[in-house]
């Protein structure tokens, strides 16, 4: 039987990571058609205080990585957040789901028995159950991220609902 964190985390971000990268395609169209700067999509923000869409695909990928990784036993990869461009964007969504295709399901078998430790942001250390990381902040964060770049484009014009949001499950 497969661990039910593997089929928590895998197939959803798998799903998610897949329709924000049409959705991004959906935007970079948006721009070109319009004939709008696609910077001025990429460092879109929702209000002035939060990160622009650039930020938020990566972080969105980070979580992505980070859970796959911390549940399978792995190290978490560090990647340099570079991307500019809806191709270097599109190239880290590619990348991310890579990385999550390259664990196989049996290697989350112990995960619910490993204890995550986290610092979040702080010197501060929290420790979770494995179940307790992926259900009360992994996902939740990585929700945010995806639902906030979707709002970003949505915000300024761009023709995507909720369809496009969930992706093809």
């Amino acid at each position: 039987m497969t661990s039910p964190l593997y089929t928590a985390s895998i197939p959803v971000m798998q799903q998610m990571l897949h329709a924000l990268s049409e959705v991004l395609k959906k935007a970079e169209d948006h721009a070109a058609q319009r004939n709008i700067d696609p910077n001025a999509l990429l460092q879109a923000r929702l209000f002035p205080d939060m990160f622009p869409l650039v930020r938020q695909v990566q972080i969105a990928s980070d979580f992505s990585k980070g859970i796959a990784s911390r549940l399978a036993g792995a190290e978490v990869p560090s990647w340099p957040d570079t991307e500019t461009s809806f191709a270097d964007l599109q190239a880290l969504i590619a990348k991310a789901l890579a990385h999550l295709e390259s664990f196989p399901a049996a290697q989350f078998d112990l995960s619910e028995s490993r204890d995550i430790v986290l610092r979040p942001g702080t010197p501060k250390e929290k420790k979770l159950t494995a179940s307790a990381y992926l259900l009360h902040y992994g996902l939740p964060q990585f929700f945010f991220h995806v639902t906030t770049a979707y709002a970003i484009l949505r915000h300024n014009g761009v023709e995507v609902g909720k369809r496009d949001y969930m992706g093809t499950y």
